[in-house]
């Protein structure tokens, strides 16, 4: 049964700055481990696609964690939720700090991914907090905070892991997340659960909603292929940075996600983007540039400039086409905002995961080409997908 959601708590520039701010200081938790894995390799005596598993079961938690813990956000006081969910980020990172063991090493990562979900919680409140006008820019701005705390995880992950060694990363994170939930406790709204029921017929609601939305359907299959072509370059970067003719370590790796970051910038001002051109234009345009990036990938990735451009034009292709993914389905008629969320969100991390998985398999196999076709292969499926499904399922709606 659903309630309505008061909107008498008004989206104000201070709260909407927190949110993006903790969102990307949160969601960086899953990217620190990048750039170190191949310190971590060395350190634990183990091969390089064994300790990509680190990577893969952080993204894999993640998508449980969006799974289980991020519909309940439509169910329960979300701030209430988001408090509680901040002080199991903090244990699951402790842990990571103090491993001694690969396999502990292994739970901590799915923790950490499990737990670290607060800015899927953020993003409904923007959507339900915002009105039609500024809705897509405000969520562009959460979105671009989360995706400027995935890149500079990695350079910060990658430069404090050569000067202090990469345990050193998952103590000041954890530090973080105390100074994260003061904020939140201080400053966010709580806001009315709009979901009366039990957790099963909540979770019955998230599985009916992914059946019987197909512009939720398609948004979700753009987001898994996209960010899986993304992971399967940065889960090996380092690996490739680390030969000939590179010969470089973690910080150079980090690096390149500061270098990222130009491009999540530019994304930040699609929002504005969509009051001229339709959602469809700007989705072909970015999935585009997600296929562009990789020929500077491959055909240059011998070369710095050809890894800085085709890593700037990889994260603005992604960044734009997640922003219009997600104004895409919130504008669908439903209270059930953390819902809609939580199968687009569960879907991009499998997404992500598998491309993560498959790359190590391929660095292995065929090295850095193996890893780009990989890459170039999610590409193609999310722009064909696109080109093929957007206008059957009425993805051309006014903007």
């Amino acid at each position: 049964m659903m309630m309505g959601n008061s909107k008498s708590n008004q989206l104000s520039k201070a709260l909407l700055w927190l949110m993006c701010i903790v969102s990307g200081v949160v969601v960086a938790n899953n990217y620190y481990n990048q750039p170190l894995l191949a310190e971590i390799a060395s350190e634990f005596k183990v091969s390089e696609a064994e300790v990509s598993k680190i990577t893969v079961l952080t993204q894999l938690g993640y998508a449980f964690g969006l799974l289980m813990i991020i519909p309940l956000g439509d169910k329960l006081y979300r701030k209430r939720l988001i408090l509680i969910d901040l002080v199991f980020v903090f244990l699951a990172l402790i842990w990571m700090a103090v491993a001694q063991e690969l396999w502990m090493m292994a739970i901590a990562s799915f923790l950490i991914g499990c737990t670290s979900v607060v800015p899927q919680l953020f993003v409904p409140m923007v959507a339900d907090l915002s009105n039609e006008k500024n809705r897509s820019q405000n969520i562009g701005m959460v979105m671009s905070g989360l995706l400027m705390g995935i890149l500079l995880s990695r350079f910060i992950g990658g430069i404090i892991g050569d000067i202090w060694g990469w345990r050193s990363i998952y103590w000041g994170a954890s530090f973080l997340m105390v100074v994260s939930w003061f904020f939140i406790l201080k400053m966010l709204p709580e806001m009315k659960p709009n979901f009366r029921g039990n957790y099963v017929s909540l979770m019955k609601s998230v599985w009916k909603l992914a059946k019987s939305q197909p512009v939720l359907q398609l948004a979700s299959f753009r987001g898994a292929v996209c960010f899986a072509s993304m992971c399967a370059v940065f889960t090996t970067l380092a690996f490739h940075l680390e030969q000939p003719p590179f010969e470089v370590g973690p910080s150079v790796a980090g690096s390149f996600g500061l270098i990222g970051a130009a491009g999540a910038l530019a994304a930040a001002f699609v929002g504005k983007l969509n009051t001229i051109w339709s959602r469809h234009r700007i989705l072909t345009i970015s999935l585009g540039i997600i296929l562009l990036s990789w020929g500077f990938i491959y055909f240059m990735g011998d070369s710095y400039i050809g890894l800085v451009i085709g890593i700037i034009l990889i994260d603005l292709g992604l960044q734009s086409s997640h922003i219009m993914n997600q104004t895409d389905f919130f504008a669908i008629k439903t209270d059930a905002t953390s819902r809609l969320n939580t199968v687009y969100m569960v879907s991009y991390f499998i997404g992500g995961s598998l491309g993560s998985w498959l790359a190590a398999q391929a660095w292995g196999m065929a090295g850095w080409t193996g890893v780009c076709i990989v890459g170039i292969g999610f590409a193609v499926l999310g722009l064909i997908a696109h080109l093929m499904l957007a206008r059957r399922t009425k993805l051309l709606l006014p903007h």
